[in-house]
């Protein structure tokens, strides 16, 4: 680490060398590399952060240019990860800079959350805003959020040491919210956000100041007014790894009239439960057993899983394609409608 270049803020009583080898072994992944990336990301490799991840698979547009200052009109067409990658670490090679070319999933948020100590979410998209939640809360991870509405943002700290979480302001998801694109943004409104979410992300890994947990902080800057509201922290404990694996993992959807002859059709309904069903190659094992029974189920065949309503059957599958099984498929039709279709049939 190169000491003479963080000079200024190591002369800070608040941070000192010490603070700043803090800084050097910290690890931020940012999700999101358009308007609050491009203020978060520059800020937090100047400040000496160890290692930053940049999370996004979109493309540099033209009008992204106005707030995303990363860019220039010839980066256009090419990955934003990409591009602030190459920027970043030609400016600031100490810091280990990280570019995932890819948008943010159920597939892929507890792999990438496993790897850094604290997560941005620098998005506009309310969807992956409870996904980056609800992964951070399994994988014990804290997360600095901001939003931005024409010109004013909020900017809140969550998932600290039992604090409070986005589900405890927002329980569940609006129907619709007008992004950037939609309702305008200047800039400048978008910049402040991003420098605000930086700011907590080093009082975090330096351990001053007042953090902004249990509030969320509202910023009006046409008014330059600045208010805050506390809220108290809910219980999450239904965030659990099935509810994650149900709300957002993909599952591989095929129909029972697609069904190969050799493929076994697995029941994960509990054995009293209606219709009982009478089909070749049809195994049922309740998801309840499932876990300490996969050793009855081959993997040299594909898997058509079913149960009642489709809730079991993709817990069923994440928990198979975890155990490394390639040919696995959760059935459109439940059992109600396979019962019907082998009725139909007979």
């Amino acid at each position: 680490m190169k000491q003479d270049k963080y000079i200024r803020q190591i002369a800070l009583p608040q941070v000192g060398e010490q603070g700043q080898q803090k800084l050097h072994q910290a690890r931020v992944l940012v999700i999101g590399a358009g308007g609050l990336g491009n203020a978060v990301l520059p800020y937090l490799a100047s400040s000496g952060i160890g290692a930053i991840g940049i999370v996004d698979g979109d493309a540099v547009s033209l009008s992204n240019l106005h707030r995303q200052v990363l860019f220039a009109e010839t980066d256009i067409g090419q990955p934003k990860a990409d591009v602030a990658y190459k920027k970043l670490s030609a400016q600031f090679p100490e810091t280990e800079i990280t570019a995932y070319n890819a948008f943010l999933s159920g597939e892929n948020a507890l792999e990438l959350f496993a790897g850094y100590d604290m997560i941005v979410d620098a998005t506009d998209s309310i969807a992956i805003r409870y996904l980056i939640n609800d992964a951070c809360v399994l994988s014990k991870k804290p997360f600095v959020h901001a939003s931005v509405y024409r010109f004013q943002f909020r900017v809140a700290v969550f998932n600290v040491g039992g604090s409070g979480t986005y589900r405890c302001l927002y329980p569940t998801p609006p129907k619709s919210v007008q992004n950037c694109a939609e309702a305008g943004v200047m800039p400048t409104t978008v910049a402040l956000a991003g420098l605000f979410q930086c700011n907590e992300v080093l009082k975090y890994f330096l351990n001053i100041g007042e953090l902004l947990t249990n509030e969320v902080m509202l910023f009006d800057v046409l008014q330059n007014q600045e208010e805050r509201f506390k809220y108290q922290p809910k219980d999450h404990s239904f965030v659990t790894e099935a509810f994650f694996y149900e709300s957002y993992q993909e599952v591989e959807l095929t129909a029972f009239a697609n069904v190969r002859e050799d493929g076994l059709l697995l029941d994960v309904r509990e054995v009293d439960e209606l219709p009982e069903l009478s089909i070749k190659n049809y195994l049922q094992l309740p998801l309840s057993e499932l876990e300490n029974n996969l050793a009855d189920i081959s993997r040299e065949k594909p898997i058509y899983i079913f149960c009642q309503t489709g809730k079991r059957s993709k817990q069923a599958y994440q928990l198979l394609k975890q155990q490394k099984s390639d040919q696995v498929f959760c059935l459109i039709e439940n059992a109600p409608e396979i019962n019907k279709l082998i009725s139909t049939d007979l």
